[in-house]
């Protein structure tokens, strides 16, 4: 191939690239243009939504004597947090969650009646296990079944070692 046939065809012999750059004049006026126009669109937007504001607020039906004004629900403070029915919505869950935590550990650390009634009571985890240790646990004798202590509650599950009795 000959050099002549690698140059472009609208090559004007400089080597075939732009020989002028850009005007950065063109480009300010460009940006310029982009601020006021952006300027403009924002003074005409603004003008709607208030002058729409307006005219609702101008169209609106009259209030009834019946209905009590509230104040403003956006400023809530705690106490309006808390006139809310329950559930409410965690205000800090990790809080929330070392008070639970904080307060079973407590219930299980701690004496206290369960039943006072029945003269059930609780005893900390550490002191039964002592207890444990020294007395053993129970055990049931071989051949005799285990008395039934809740004759009460009709919702109790039945005996395991109790006899099934037969149905023909």
């Amino acid at each position: 191939m000959s050099d002549d046939n690698l140059h472009s065809v609208h090559s004007s012999g400089n080597g075939g690239y732009e020989q002028q750059d850009l005007s950065p004049r063109g480009v300010f006026y460009f940006m310029a243009a982009l601020v006021v126009l952006g300027l403009i669109i924002h003074g005409i937007i603004t003008g709607l939504y208030g002058y729409l504001d307006g005219y609702d607020k101008a169209h609106q039906p009259p209030v009834s004597p019946l209905v009590v004004t509230k104040p403003n629900t956006r400023n809530m403070t705690k106490a309006d947090t808390q006139a809310f029915p329950l559930p409410r919505l965690e205000e800090s869950e990790i809080r929330q969650l070392n008070d639970v935590i904080r307060s079973q550990d407590e219930t299980l650390a701690t004496y206290g009646w369960v039943d006072e009634k029945a003269g059930v009571v609780r005893i900390p985890i550490d002191r039964a296990m002592e207890i444990v240790a020294q007395r053993g646990l129970p055990v049931l004798q071989p051949g005799k079944t285990q008395p039934e202590t809740n004759t009460k509650n009709e919702n109790a599950k039945p005996n395991a070692n109790a006899p099934v009795p037969e149905t023909r």
